[in-house]
């Protein structure tokens, strides 16, 4: 299974399903578990393979072989114990990367302790990417690897006919342009070149920390 199978998801459930059929669209090969046969049989045209199985047994965890899948993200619903349990029996197996969906903060905590790599919480995601498009205009997205950082949508019009050298963004702000769309265009051309020239009304997709963004803030954005 290890060449073959590298991501799995515990819990088959609306996010894990979600999660685990978004895997798939972009080309990941994905192995499901579920204690719920209903959930198995919607999932089994969907997933690369499916177990049905009972993921707080450590034994069935260890059959199924989880200890040879690289990622794993356990969505097990509201059950704190069971999530805690799940996680813990896959760190003792070896898994590389686990990732569990939280209901609360106390919860996250929890499953830190326990050594998980990453806890979503999805209601407090969803609340935080809203909130900040509100706030923070041209705002895109949090990056989920660090939660100081984030992707932006800049309108260019203070910088017509300089290049991205000439503004020089990554050395003064220590921001990366990522993508342009010229005005007009309907697609983005990425990896742009350094002496590429901007023109009014073209656009600009940047990554660096936040608080570097907020000092763009004066340069008209992009709705």
């Amino acid at each position: 299974m290890k060449n073959k199978l590298q991501v799995g998801v515990i819990g088959l459930g609306k996010f894990g399903f979600k999660f685990g059929k978004s895997l798939m669209s972009l080309g990941q090969e994905v192995l499901g578990i579920d204690s719920d046969e209903d959930n198995i049989k919607k999932s089994q045209h969907e997933f690369t393979q499916v177990f049905l199985a009972d993921a707080t047994n450590k034994q069935a965890l260890e059959q199924i072989r989880v200890q040879d899948l690289e990622h794993i993200l356990v969505s097990v619903g509201d059950s704190i114990a069971a999530s805690a349990m799940i996680a813990m029996y896959l760190k003792e197996l070896g898994v590389p990367k686990i990732w569990v969906k939280a209901i609360h903060r106390d919860h996250e905590k929890l499953l830190y302790k326990v050594g998980v790599d990453e806890v979503i919480i999805p209601e407090y995601m969803a609340a935080k990417q809203i909130a900040s498009r509100i706030a923070i205009p041209g705002f895109i997205e949090h990056l989920q690897f660090d939660p100081s950082m984030a992707v932006r949508e800049f309108s260019i019009d203070k910088w017509d006919g300089k290049t991205l050298r000439n503004i020089d963004l990554t050395n003064k702000y220590s921001i990366q342009v990522i993508a342009i769309k010229m005005k007009g265009e309907n697609s983005y051309r990425y990896i742009p070149k350094a002496d590429d020239l901007l023109n009014s009304g073209d656009t600009i997709v940047v990554i660096g920390p936040i608080v570097q963004l907020e000092k763009l803030l004066p340069v008209k954005m992009q709705k």
